[in-house]
């Protein structure tokens, strides 16, 4: 099965990423965006027949290695999940 991390700074911690992108934007006349966050997606391909078990290691996995909980935030999306 696969499994889709999506990982994005918390509310309130500087994205100065974001912040560039965001007045790059309106630079080029795209005054309709208001504000930008920049984060990272990770696909993982995993033996795993079970989606609540996925899910459940996935999460393992995020709060051990691939998202930093003191100022991320993470997000679990299990493709073709029924």
């Amino acid at each position: 099965m696969q499994a889709i991390v999506n990982v994005i700074l918390k509310d309130g911690v500087l994205d100065p990423q974001g912040r560039a992108i965001s007045h790059s934007l309106n630079d080029l006349g795209f005054n309709e965006v208001s504000d930008v966050r920049v984060g990272k997606q990770i696909l993982l391909e995993i033996d795993e027949n079970d989606p609540a078990r996925l899910r459940q290691r996935v999460a393992r996995m995020c709060e051990t290695l691939l998202a930093n909980t003191v100022i991320e935030d993470y997000s679990i999306v299990v493709a073709n999940e029924k």
